[in-house]
């Protein structure tokens, strides 16, 4: 690691870009591909089985685990030639483990030991090679291109055929995370690696907790820019933060996904010795044959605890002679609280059984080491009732069932953060959501602390690092549909075509008091892969729209610079931040009326003609100009301008509306995101 003088004299050097303190980021299936109607796009579009096999997906994780079914190469031609890149041997690692479908394997850890030191001081298990212990990379690159694999569940749960979205697509592995975390040292590696071996796209579940920092000291955006200029999409996950102003990887050249819920729940039902039936939820896999003693753990206090500790089920806070033999009732204290820590402790006094009060995060499937499951408020108050009441209370924790169909969803889920972006607020993100809870996908065997100290080769789990590679496999097809088309126009095709309607038809609830969201929650909307492949119109950008962005922003040369790793100049005047050619439109310090430029490319065949729709924001009236865009042929631009007329200042918030183009076939759509300061 440099010193700070080592660092100085270094970036004296004329061969030497930038230098930044290398930070720590966190690494943030069955039904999903079902609920997303992936399989109606052969029909529909004549994709044929080997339609995504010369795609190659680079995926920055965790690693792999190459003896997964998932990543099977049954019937894939030869990689690729135009690949450049290796399968780096290492610990439990050979050539034999890469084949047709793992086409490349590196992995990356100076900048990991650099800051935490030796990967053994970690007192974890893991191996110097690409090879996954902790199963989040194995989920993620199956999410996106596993192969068929039928008849897998979890323990019984979210049976089906496993597979990703693109299953003929190949991947190239970037081991970059280790214990869950990514240095920027590492990740700029894996990038610049991912890139110079000509992936064409990179999936990445990873970013830095918020608030991030600007983008020209941060090695995902700087990598992510390089990567967009090569013509690579870089798709990436929002975070899991759930409140406003958090969202991560917020560049604009970033795909960046929130996460979203699909139509399936898992249940984990308790019956009372009454015989009502509370609705719990839960990964639990776990009988039981009787019915047991229930104890809330507030009454259960060990000497020298508090009460309130003792409720939330808090190590050495329950008095083991209490509880043992018995259920017992805990409390989530944040929504941060690590859960199966909780059932460990209830495990480690003797408990039996425990029954979680979480009505934050009750959808959202957790594994226990005992029988338990989650319940919601209106639960919780009968469970209360009864302990209340009764002299002798008992109970039964029923195993999981799976329930499918279930309305409404998508929902968005409750740890996806939310915009507004920070960095450049006339951005809206995130941009797209994708499913993100309880997705069922290939895992490391060796990461039963994740699956309750159960090992397993299929695992469910939540997370924008879910819906992330959802994304990414879209993207992915739509690639090997249209090879020549750019990151932005491939990023465009998936948020115009998004939908905010859920499976019921009214605008997608959040998760968990489903209230109501905007495009912070959810950006664009639900993705829609079939409509993704044919969008219409696109919005397309390139690098250099992307200078003259950063430059309207008031960055400094130096900074931008740093990003680029070229000398620049800015343009005098600067075009206006929200004059990027994005394919959402928003202003976020709005001043009386403002015009708004954008450029559509026509993709379809022969002439067709769209006309505008707008449902204005509140206080505010949009006029297009044209209204009306005449195209002859396909790939012609064509330019048009929005006027925000304000009439109601918004007070400090956003207001939001949308604009349509549609042609009676396609129907192209922008929400609108105003932050209204005067009229």
């Amino acid at each position: 690691m440099l010193t700070s003088e080592q660092a100085q004299q270094l970036s004296k050097k004329e061969s030497v870009i930038s230098i930044f303190e290398s930070k720590t980021n966190q690494v943030h299936t069955t039904r999903s591909w079902d609920f997303l109607n992936i399989d109606s796009l052969h029909q529909y579009n004549q994709l044929t089985i080997d339609a995504t096999s010369d795609v190659i997906v680079g995926v920055i994780d965790t690693g792999v685990w190459p003896e997964s079914e998932s990543f099977s190469d049954e019937g894939l031609g030869s990689v690729p030639e135009r690949f450049k890149g290796e399968c780096v041997v290492g610990d439990h690692f050979t050539l034999a483990n890469c084949n047709r479908k793992l086409v490349g394997a590196r992995f990356y850890l100076k900048g990991f030991e650099a800051e935490h030191g030796p990967l053994e001081s970690q007192n974890k298990t893991f191996f110097r090679s690409v090879r996954d212990t902790e199963g989040h990379g194995s989920h993620t690159a199956s999410t996106i291109a596993g192969s068929l694999v039928p008849n897998v569940s979890l323990s019984g749960m979210a049976r089906g055929s496993a597979r990703g979205g693109a299953p003929t697509a190949r991947l190239a592995i970037y081991k970059a995370c280790w214990f869950d975390e990514c240095t920027d040292a590492d990740l700029l590696q894996a990038f610049d690696d991912a890139t110079n071996d000509a992936v064409d796209v990179i999936s990445l579940s990873v970013g830095q907790s918020p608030p991030q920092p600007n983008f020209f000291n941060d090695a995902i955006s700087i990598g992510s820019f390089h990567a967009f200029r090569k013509g690579v999409l870089v798709s990436a996950s929002a975070g899991n933060s759930g409140l406003p102003g958090t969202v991560a990887n917020v560049a604009p050249w970033i795909l960046t996904v929130a996460a979203s819920s699909i139509d399936r729940e898992f249940n984990s039902n308790v019956r009372l010795g009454t015989s009502k039936t509370l609705k719990g939820f839960s990964l639990n896999p776990l009988r039981m044959d009787a019915y047991y003693a229930v104890i809330d753990a507030s009454t259960a206090v060990a000497p020298g605890a508090s009460a309130a500790n003792a409720s939330f089920c808090k190590e050495n806070t329950l008095d083991s002679a209490l509880i043992k033999g018995k259920i017992v009732v805990c409390t989530i204290e944040t929504v941060i609280d690590d859960r199966r820590s909780k059932s460990i402790v209830v495990r480690e006094g003797g408990g039996v059984g425990m029954i979680l009060i979480d009505p934050i995060a009750r959808e959202v499937g957790f594994q226990f080491v005992i029988p338990a499951t989650l319940i919601g408020q209106n639960e919780a108050k009968e469970l209360q009732a009864y302990l209340t009441t009764e002299k002798n209370p008992v109970a039964k924790i029923y195993p999981t069932t799976t329930v499918l169909n279930t309305r409404p969803a998508p929902k968005m889920a409750v740890f996806s953060s939310m915009g507004p972006n920070i960095i450049t607020p006339d951005i809206i993100k995130p941009d797209i959501t994708a499913p993100g809870v309880n997705i069922l996908a290939a895992w490391s065997p060796l990461a039963s602390e994740a699956t309750a100290e159960r090992s397993v080769n299929y695992n469910i789990i939540s997370g924008t690092s879910m819906s992330c590679p959802h994304v990414s496999a879209v993207a992915t097809i739509i690639k090997s549909c249209h090879p020549s088309w750019s990151p932005s126009a491939i990023k465009s095709a998936i948020m115009t075509t998004a939908t905010v309607l859920d499976n019921t038809g009214i605008p997608i609830l959040r998760d968990p008091s489903s209230s109501p969201t905007t495009p912070f929650d959810y950006g664009s909307g639900h993705i829609n892969p079939i409509a993704a492949l044919n969008p219409g119109l696109i919005y397309d950008f390139d690098s250099n729209d992307i200078i003259d962005f950063l430059c309207s922003t008031g960055a400094s040369i130096a900074g931008i610079q740093n990003l680029t790793g070229e000398t620049l100049t800015c343009k005098n005047p600067p075009n206006p931040p929200y004059n990027l050619n994005y394919p959402s439109i928003g202003v976020a310090n709005m001043n009386g009326i403002v015009s708004v430029l954008r450029t559509v490319t026509y993709f379809g065949d022969g002439p067709t003609v769209y006309i505008a729709f707008v449902d204005n924001p509140e206080g505010v009236n949009a006029v297009v100009t044209p209204n009306k865009l005449e195209f002859k042929e396909t790939g012609e631009k064509m330019a048009f301008r929005v006027d925000f007329i304000p009439y109601k200042n918004s007070k400090g918030s956003f207001v939001f509306g949308e604009l349509t183009w549609n042609n009676g076939i396609h129907n192209v759509r922008s929400p609108i995101g105003l932050n209204v300061v005067s009229i």
